[in-house]
């Protein structure tokens, strides 16, 4: 591992029972870059970031942040480390307001006192396009909302590897084309991204690298090009036959 890379996985392995849901599976992420993470329903692309995230345990392999392992850091410690990540089904604190929902990881991850995480949080809703709603209850807002208030959550806790799990998905063009700006306003600002996505179009416009997991295997990883004209990715993820 050199000083540009962030993230680093080696051998990387997830058992359910007698099921391997992610299978030896070893990659790099050069910081302040974008990889997207592709794949079939059950690849492993979940349980992938859940393991990152501290969520799940590894049975095997080793995580490494910024030159130093994770181990068994629980996701709090990881959050205070600099991970932030969305999920596919929003986890917002419903009772709270969207701005509420962002006072707590400024404060908690990031460490920023009250009047800093004040400003932080406006500035932040303001980027997903929910000033308007800063005072709304979380657990009222439409799914879309709720979606962008996800993320905003996420980046409220000023990450420095930001995981994204399907952020795009149910989103229209136009609001696709916003998140698409949004994202790689994070990652000119130096965030380092993995993006689980299937709405391709929007993935593909930001990621610098692609790695496929099939089965929990990774079976390609490189430049979005020459991962998509890959014969094996063509086959098991879009279903064209060889």
């Amino acid at each position: 591992m050199t000083d540009q890379m962030l993230l680093s996985a080696r051998g990387l392995t997830k058992r359910f029972g007698a099921v391997t849901v992610v299978d030896d599976v070893t990659f790099d992420v050069p910081r302040g870059k974008v990889l997207g993470i592709l794949g079939p329903n059950g690849a492993g692309k979940t349980t992938l970031f859940n393991l990152i995230s501290g969520d799940l345990a590894a049975n095997g392999g080793e995580l490494s942040l910024d030159g130093s392992l994770l181990s068994a850091e629980p996701p709090y410690k990881r959050c205070q480390r600099g991970i932030g990540r969305t999920y596919q089904v929003p986890q917002p604190f419903g009772d709270m307001t969207a701005f509420e929902n962002l006072m707590v990881p400024a404060m908690m991850s990031a460490k920023m006192s009250e009047a800093d995480a004040s400003e932080h949080a406006a500035e932040v809703l303001r980027d997903c396009g929910l000033l308007a709603r800063a005072n709304n209850r979380a657990g009222g807002l439409t799914l879309l909302d709720r979606k962008r208030l996800e993320l905003a959550r996420a980046l409220a806790g000023k990450p420095k590897l930001l995981l994204l799990d399907e952020i795009a998905g149910g989103l229209t063009e136009a609001e696709g084309a916003e998140l698409v700006s949004l994202v790689r306003r994070v990652r000119d600002r130096g965030v380092t991204i993995l993006w689980i996505e299937h709405v391709l179009h929007a993935l593909m416009a930001v990621a610098d690298s692609v790695l496929v997991l099939n089965f929990g295997k990774k079976i390609a990883e490189g430049s979005p090009d020459t991962v998509m004209q890959n014969s094996e990715v063509q086959r098991v993820y879009m279903g064209i036959e060889a």
